[in-house]
């Protein structure tokens, strides 16, 4: 179940030059390229209205795209503007468009009918904190990365060698959670504990640190994190004072390609070692392996709930995120269909 009055992130801004790139989105097969000045990018149907060929096969030039097959020209808004051999082009010539909107180093699509510009989430870290970001594609439905994310006693057990302090630190952690209109904030503090080793190779620490991990959920599927940690004592906890010791920023873009595959479009900011690339290149590296052994287990996870999905599932106590998260989406899928609250089939 999507939800379609939205902005997705698409690409990253990096992704898209004057070559087509084709990407599912939402079950939408779509083509993206920039126009011949660089600045304007454009989203269409990968589909020729002729017989069907994919527009993402052909070539940009000036500011339209042909079609490989038989020469087919369409403009930014998704009409036929040429037919080779054919001066009378019939109005009904013509391929979805959707607004895109490049922000903070991303490209956002959304619904032409639907979707405010304003409703785009900001993110100036990456302006302002040197960073690197990846694109991946994860055969699972895309509420499991945004629960895995919301839900971080899981770093205990999965991140042994990465994320993870000492477990007693996972199971006395102070958690404050505020629901918002538009999904979820929590901040986590693991006070007292040990470095994760990511942390303890990118700064050298006195020996226990305070660490916290803020997040805040944007629904469908935008994810805003800021993580990190002082040494005890140096006021991390006790006056809000995080500037120095270990920080890093990540974003994260989910965004269903189908209803069982998922992009996952994410960039980490390093925020202690900020006039050192290969510090960056380090984090980048500790955080993208990090995200490897959630991959496996997400996949893994989702092949068994395809299996025995009809089998219940329970809720415990660190999932309280996570089901403010999901009600907020059903919450914004309901009104936009037109639903009574009580109808709304719940996303366990």
């Amino acid at each position: 179940m999507f939800l379609y009055n939205a902005w997705y992130v698409a690409a990253w801004a990096t992704e898209i030059g004057t070559k087509p790139l084709a990407r599912t989105l939402l079950e939408e097969p779509v083509v993206f390229y920039r126009q011949s000045d660089g600045q304007v990018v454009v989203a269409l149907e990968d589909r020729c209205c002729h017989r069907g060929m994919p527009l993402s096969r052909g070539e940009v030039f000036g500011n339209n795209i042909r079609c490989e097959y038989h020469g087919m020209v369409f403009d930014r808004s998704g009409n036929c503007v040429e037919i080779p051999g054919q001066p009378l082009v019939p109005k009904s010539a013509r391929v979805r468009s959707f607004p895109v909107a490049e922000r903070d180093g991303l490209i956002w699509m959304g619904d032409a009918s639907l979707s405010d510009p304003a409703a785009i989430p900001s993110y100036p870290w990456h302006a302002r904190w040197p960073h690197k970001c990846k694109t991946e594609r994860l055969d699972c439905n895309y509420l499991l990365l945004s629960d895995n994310l919301l839900d971080q006693t899981h770093a205990a057990y999965v991140h042994k060698s990465t994320l993870a302090s000492n477990v007693d630190a996972y199971e006395r952690a102070e958690m404050k959670i505020s629901p918002t209109e538009d999904g979820v904030k929590f901040i986590r503090w693991m006070l007292n504990c040990q470095p994760p080793g990511i942390y303890a190779k990118a700064v050298k620490f006195a020996g226990r640190v305070d660490r916290w991990g803020e997040f805040e959920y944007v629904a469908p599927s935008c994810i805003l994190q800021f993580t990190g940690a002082r040494n005890v004592g140096e006021g991390a906890y006790e006056k809000d004072d995080r500037d120095g010791g270990f920080g890093l920023r990540i974003f994260y873009g989910i965004t269903p390609e189908t209803e069982h595959t998922s992009w996952f479009m994410w960039s980490v900011a390093n925020g202690h070692r900020q006039n050192e690339p290969q510090a960056t290149e380090e984090l980048f590296t500790e955080i993208e392996h990090a995200f490897k052994e959630d991959e496996d287990v997400l996949v893994a996870q989702y092949a068994t709930l395809r299996k025995l999905g009809d089998r219940p599932l329970i809720n415990i106590a660190s999932d309280g995120a996570r089901i403010h998260a999901r009600l907020a989406l059903e919450r914004k899928i309901a009104q936009e269909r037109g639903i009574p609250r009580e109808e709304v089939i719940t996303l366990a």
